[in-house]
């Protein structure tokens, strides 16, 4: 079976690391030269990887990298126990909250950006958890 990590371009790697380490006490693990830095306590390993605003997506074209606010189909969802106290955090290291706190039949759930533009939920689950909504 594969594993999974998650990698997070960012244009301001030791901002980025603040940020993290702050928002979701994630912790560094390992720093990889010195353009990406290895953050523990999740689930996955997250890896920030610096990337300059501006610079190509890939080598098959399709854009530029931008950091101010974007939409991706793919974002993370960090599962909190406290989401009151999980939004201070995540607010005073700087993330933007994007909508009110949500009211779910499987908990609780805030839509937020990070400082480079990335979205990002925190989710509080309830007893049932997604078996609330499962079919």
């Amino acid at each position: 079976m594969p594993g999974l990590l998650i990698n997070i371009d960012v244009p301001d790697l030791a901002a980025a690391e603040r940020f993290y380490t702050q928002a979701l006490a994630l912790t560094v693990g390992r720093r990889f030269a010195a353009d990406i830095v290895e953050l523990l306590g999740s689930d996955a390993p997250i890896y920030l990887i610096l990337k300059p605003d501006g610079s190509t997506i890939g080598p098959a074209g399709g854009g530029v990298r931008r950091y101010d606010r974007h939409w991706t189909p793919v974002h993370p969802d960090f599962a909190v126990d406290d989401l009151d106290t999980a939004i201070a955090k995540a607010i005073r290291a700087g993330a933007v909250q994007e909508g009110e706190t949500l009211d779910l039949p499987y908990g609780r759930q805030a839509m937020f950006a990070d400082p480079f533009g990335n979205g990002f939920c925190l989710i509080a689950f309830n007893a049932k958890g997604y078996d609330a909504i499962a079919t």
